[in-house]
């Protein structure tokens, strides 16, 4: 199938779901594109519909979803994410969510890891620990893209907002760096010390930092010498694509190397180097590419059950996995915030509310498929699959709900 068509397809199903949810569901958009999707798919494969499923199954094959999502859409997504944060909320914050996005997530990766080798050696399925940590990474990031509009409609406080929108920006990143270390280690790649896991670590992350700083400064200093808003846009737009090009090939963390950019351009350059003429254009543009990006890839997250493996064992594995995700969530958020409130406040069911709002997405689905082909992988995507959905469906649809039970706010 062409390039054109795929996309033609994805487009399409994407347009139709967006009404059908507007016009019937009147789901938080993320969350009925998914389960539009996820319906279809399921239709597909009652035997009527057998043409179709096989069809639906070939385009799919021929979709790269971990190449389209972390080498591809994640750089938009991730930059127009940081554009609209504001710089002085986010260091309000900074030390919960810095703490949130790194030693929450390589503790939750350990426990993660910990518990599922004890899942699957329960139900005989015998897993080396080492992928038992490559899935305790990919399950880790949180995704704020089905969070943030039920946070808003809710009425959630405004620091809150902060705190998910700034972990879940920084740990895609920091996540992606952890996994990628232990998929060195897993395939023989890497020596397994502590100063070698230490600096391929240490390179990916501050590197990635460091790059987006000189990246978002030089974009910053061209945008400073124009006044134009087509001009801008498109500096923008190079920045976002040549600067993760760039940092891939370098092998250092293209996702925290964007989301440093754009925060520099969201916030420094909003203020000294564009007009408000641009200002407007340049939020309506990353807006939309936001918007569109984000029903392409909810769609692409509901029709990849066609490609899973359904065996009964790695279902109950996927089924098992999910109390134990939250109850990791639940520490890797708790002990931080315990110990963080001898100095400092929070909101009302912090905790709770940051526990069932770290919802799963894209990220986690494409890092399984990244893994090489095999029984692990199969294994890997059906379990992440069966926790991306749950999170997505039963927690985003319940998180409003919570949100105004927590902190008294009236409906």
């Amino acid at each position: 199938m062409r390039l054109f068509d795929i996309i033609a397809i994805l487009i399409s199903l994407s347009a139709v779901f967006s009404w059908l949810n507007y016009r019937v569901l009147k789901l938080p958009t993320a969350i009925g594109l998914m389960l539009s999707a996820l319906l279809m798919s399921l239709m597909l494969q009652v035997p009527l519909f057998g043409g179709l499923e096989h069809q639906a199954e070939a385009m799919l094959a021929s979709i790269d979803f971990n190449e389209t999502l972390l080498h591809g859409m994640l750089s938009f997504l991730l930059f127009a994410g940081a554009l609209h944060v504001n710089l002085s909320d986010l260091a309000q914050q900074r030390w919960v969510i810095g703490v949130l996005s790194t030693v929450g997530v390589v503790g939750a990766t350990f426990l993660i890891a910990g518990g599922v080798y004890y899942v699957f050696s329960w139900l005989a399925i015998d897993v080396p620990f080492i992928y038992c940590l490559l899935f305790g990474a990919l399950i880790s990031p949180t995704d704020p893209i089905a969070v943030l509009g039920i946070l808003k409609s809710a009425g959630a406080p405004k620091t809150l907002e902060t705190k998910i929108t700034g972990e879940s920006l920084f740990n895609d990143g920091v996540a992606v760096v952890v996994f990628l270390v232990l998929a060195e280690i897993a395939t023989g790649h890497a020596d397994v010390s502590f100063s070698s896991v230490a600096t391929l670590f240490f390179k990916e992350a501050i590197g990635g930092l460091v790059f987006g700083l000189l990246t978002g400064s030089l974009a910053f200093f061209m945008l400073t010498k124009v006044d134009n808003y087509q001009v801008e846009v498109l500096i923008t737009l190079a920045l976002v694509t040549g600067g993760y090009a760039t940092a891939e090939h370098l092998h250092i963390s293209a996702p925290i190397a964007i989301v440093v950019a754009g925060l520099l351009i969201g916030n420094h350059g909003r203020l000294a180097a564009m007009s408000e003429k641009t200002r407007e254009h340049l939020d309506t543009f990353w807006e939309l590419v936001d918007e569109i990006l984000n029903a392409v890839l909810f769609v692409l997250i509901g029709l990849e059950v066609l490609v899973i493996s359904l065996r009964e064992d790695y279902l109950l594995a996927g089924a098992l996995a999910i109390p134990l995700i939250l109850i990791v969530r639940f520490v890797s958020v708790g002990l931080p915030v315990s110990v963080m409130r001898s100095f400092r406040s929070f909101s009302p069911g912090v905790v709770p509310i940051l526990t069932w709002a770290g919802l799963r997405g894209g990220i986690s689905v494409a890092l399984a498929l990244s893994l090489p082909g095999g029984e692990m992988r199969d294994l890997l995507l059906t379990v992440t699959y069966v926790v991306v959905v749950f999170s997505i469906l039963v927690q985003g649809l319940s998180l409003g709900p919570l949100v105004r039970r927590l902190t008294g706010v009236a409906k």
